[in-house]
């Protein structure tokens, strides 16, 4: 029977605190989810166990699986087009995208975005989402939507789930889950034990990024340093809960959560729609935010794949093959491995600039986290 294993728990502790100790980053939770429950949570620097850290991208599981319990439901139809539910965004074309095509990064509204003014202005956001324009055909072609498509995710779970999407959230996945530290949109007077971004290191040069990626810059697209110093230092931008970003947590809830998708507590969600989110993969498209590897997306994660690629996809070197998960920007990583039973969550509050070691770092935490039973 596996079980986990003190000294590779101690590994992976010793490797997160590297950057912390040597001044690099001020702070990072990470823990071990394994056998339905949390069995390492550790929080390091200049923060405490009760501190909440912005999540980014791994916000767009939770979300996602909110979605997945109205397709359970019956309340949602994968196929049905998005304009069927929110009529008010049909304009210029849109009103081919489907469910299936937001959740897949496939709705052809890869750049669009909403104004700041309208993130807590759901009359605005709604004017200005009509008034998006297509890139190319929906269903044609895959490239990653940071914030587009889920906006019109957290609008359906509005129309559908029957109040504001940040409420859903918290009804359909947070509450019966029991991650009593998470929350997307976090109110103003709430928000003392959010840590905040800090910028740290000095940037990759051209030469390190063509040598090691073959491009002598990344593209940005609306994730940069600026953006995430005001998304994460902005009381208003955490109390807008964006579905795409903007769940607040702690590496216990997330380790948690992704507990849940492997148990599949109390038959949380419809088995069916379950293995769609974490198992099935839709979209096997080249992703240039993976070095041009397969995308591997199912509706609303990554799988790591058998392609020896899984530490381009943010799993690491040793996970297997069916392992799960969605990281986010500043190196935050949640992913579990139904092979070993394992759930991995590492989240930190310094944004180092030097994206090479960001992302070796990430690698190596998830190499090690991966063989923490045995």
């Amino acid at each position: 029977m596996k079980e986990p294993r003190p000294d590779a728990l101690q590994a992976l502790v010793a490797r997160a605190r590297r950057e912390v100790e040597s001044g690099l980053l001020p702070s990072c939770q990470l823990a071990i989810g394994f056998g339905g429950k949390v069995v390492l949570f550790e929080t390091l620097g200049r923060a405490t166990p009760r501190s909440r850290y912005g999540t980014f991208s791994c916000t767009k599981v939770v979300v996602a699986s909110a979605i997945w319990r109205l397709l359970g439901r019956g309340e949602l139809a994968l196929e049905a087009r998005v304009a069927d539910y929110i009529p008010e965004i049909a304009r210029h074309g849109k009103d081919a995208i489907t469910v299936e095509q937001l959740l897949t990064y496939r709705a052809g509204i890869p750049r669009a975005m909403l104004s700041r003014a309208a993130w807590n202005d759901r009359a605005r956001r709604l004017e200005e989402m009509a008034e998006w324009r297509l890139e190319w055909a929906p269903g044609t072609r895959y490239e990653y939507h940071y914030t587009s498509a889920h906006w019109l995710l957290g609008e359906l779970l509005e129309r559908v789930g029957r109040g504001d999407f940040r409420a859903v959230v918290q009804r359909e996945v947070c509450e019966p889950l029991e991650m009593t530290r998470s929350q997307l949109g976090v109110a103003a007077g709430d928000q003392a034990d959010v840590e905040r971004i800090a910028l740290a290191g000095e940037p990759a040069t051209p030469a390190e990024l063509l040598a090691t990626w073959g491009v002598p810059e990344l593209f940005a697209g609306e994730v940069n340093d600026t953006a995430l110093e005001a998304f994460n230092d902005d009381v208003d931008a955490i109390a807008a809960g964006v579905p795409g970003g903007g769940l607040v947590s702690t590496a216990h809830d997330l380790a948690l959560f992704y507990q849940a998708l492997l148990h599949n507590p109390g038959g949380h969600w419809d088995a069916t729609w379950l293995v769609e989110g974490t198992q099935h993969v839709r979209v096997r498209d080249p992703d240039v935010l993976m070095a041009g590897r397969p995308a591997n997306r199912t509706l609303g994660c990554i799988v790591a794949g058998d392609d020896g690629c899984s530490h381009n996809r943010g799993f690491g070197r040793t996970v297997g093959p069916r392992a799960f998960g969605h990281g986010g920007v500043a190196g935050q990583i949640a992913w579990a491995d139904p092979d070993s039973g394992l759930s991995f969550a590492y989240l930190t509050n310094g944004r180092d600039r030097h994206l090479i070691r960001e992302a070796r770092r990430g690698v190596a935490l998830s190499s090690l986290a991966a063989v923490c039973v045995g």
